[in-house]
């Protein structure tokens, strides 16, 4: 039977697993009850945004169009980061819905869209989070294919000297992007493809090139020409920034995508000494707000307020000091910017109607995302006398196998390196049971674990 001595034995006989993880140097890091509000008020922002989405989805069980897979996945990934599971009817709608567009080529994607690596991606995000055992394995097996085929490298005949080399894009326009590349990056990593990755390390050449830092790993004709650390929209084509050219030919920096290319040089393994990423942190650092996209004013905002929380909570920062001096709880702002901005029916909208965020769907699907990130909590495995688990993490969620539960972990991890696991088991729960669970963690790559038993 499980007892807490044998629970000292485990403990103690865990081997740490190395891993290149990333820590603000800067910023000081308080206990978990001292950062962002609590869950109530979290949860009083995120009901009636979920009960909106509830109301607005299609008897398809779409949102928007039923030719926008892309809009439908991210409210569904929303949803799903909202503590719903995929036997909740809306989302189980949904998902039948998003298996539709599941193409012959792997790729899942309206037929005539030229969005396809936007709508696989998030698509991939919403099969890999809704998934307790095996049953979306093949399709994101063949997605996790179908994206490595999209990005832009030796395959389209390119040299690695090339400025679009590594990234991608919409397939509409003859130049990959750093926002196409951010959820490429996220959905192979969140598939399990490693860091080393050749994938990876292609994608990061394209995002260091997207870099205002002038250094080895960046010598586009750009770099140079603003120099601040910050990131933009593409050196691809000739450049493009969203923000608009500085009066020497720059392309200037902003924020929705310096988050962006800071947290996907995390994806790809840069540790937090590496130049690049402190000239990222230096540019987040002297541009702090909630109250704007840096660069863009409200274009983009919501947005923005994702890669924003997703980026700080991948980075692992509390309390992020900026270039003042001033310490800020950014779960807290982010949360009380969001209430301030919340409507009567639940919804957010930007009134700025760039990038679709004129729909109340799409804005409202990035505000809960971007309030996912505003929990601070550990994940804990719960494992009962007869072997079988669940996870708790927002709402308990049963899992099928140890496999699922492997992947559930790497799932989590994408938001979360150094995610912090408690294994919790019953008294009278089997030994062989709880090592089971253990190895679980160990092979999903968590390196803090507390046993606890009860």
């Amino acid at each position: 039977m499980f007892n807490r001595r044998f629970a000292a034995c485990l403990l103690f006989a865990v081997v740490p697993i190395p891993s290149l993880t990333m820590t603000a140097e800067a910023a000081d890091k308080p206990g978990a009850d001292a950062v962002g509000r609590d869950k109530q008020q979290l949860a009083r922002l995120r009901t009636p945004a979920v009960n909106f989405l509830r109301n607005t989805q299609g008897d398809d069980g779409s949102w928007t169009s039923p030719t926008a897979p892309g809009i439908s996945a991210l409210v569904t990934y929303s949803l799903l980061r909202s503590g719903l599971t995929a036997k909740d009817p809306t989302v189980k709608r949904s998902l039948q819905h998003l298996q539709s567009f599941v193409q012959p080529d792997g790729g899942i994607y309206y037929a005539k869209s030229n969005h396809r690596n936007y709508e696989t991606c998030i698509a991939l995000l919403v099969f890999g989070a809704a998934g307790s055992d095996d049953r979306y394995d093949t399709l994101i097996t063949n997605g996790k294919k179908f994206l490595r085929g999209l990005q832009w490298d030796s395959g389209e005949g390119l040299e690695s000297s090339d400025t679009g080399f590594g990234g991608a894009g919409y397939g509409s326009h003859e130049r990959p992007d750093l926002s196409n590349t951010q959820f490429l990056v996220e959905a192979l990593r969140s598939a399990g493809v490693p860091e080393d990755d050749p994938a990876m390390q292609n994608a990061l050449l394209f995002i260091s090139r997207c870099q205002n830092l002038e250094s080895p790993k960046n010598t586009t004709p750009f770099s140079a020409k603003v120099n601040d650390g910050g990131f933009y929209y593409t050196p691809a084509a000739g450049g493009t920034s969203q923000a608009g050219k500085t009066a020497n030919g720059g392309l200037r920096s902003y924020g929705s995508m310096t988050y962006a290319g800071l947290k996907s040089m995390v994806y790809a393994g840069l540790k937090s000494d590496d130049p690049r990423v402190q000239a990222a942190l230096a540019w987040i650092r002297k541009h702090y707000t909630v109250d704007q996209n840096p660069g863009l004013g409200q274009q983009g905002l919501f947005y923005y307020y994702h890669t924003f929380a997703k980026t700080l909570a991948v980075l692992e920062v509390d309390q992020l000091k900026d270039s003042d001096g001033k310490q800020h709880d950014w779960r807290a702002d982010l949360a009380d910017k969001l209430k301030a901005l919340q409507r009567d029916n639940g919804s957010w909208v930007n009134r700025a109607d760039r990038w679709y965020e004129g729909d109340p769907n799409l804005s409202t699907a990035y505000a809960l995302l971007a309030l996912s990130h505003c929990v601070h909590e550990n994940v804990v495995v719960n494992v009962l006398s007869d072997g079988s688990i669940s996870v708790q993490y927002g709402s308990a969620k049963p899992v099928k196998s140890l496999k699922a539960l492997e992947r559930m972990l790497v799932q989590l991890q994408v938001a979360r390196p150094r995610l912090p696991v408690v294994l919790r088991a019953d008294a009278d729960t089997e030994y062989r049971h709880v090592v089971a669970a253990m190895d679980a963690c160990r092979r999903a790559k968590i390196l803090s674990i507390t046993i606890q038993s009860q």
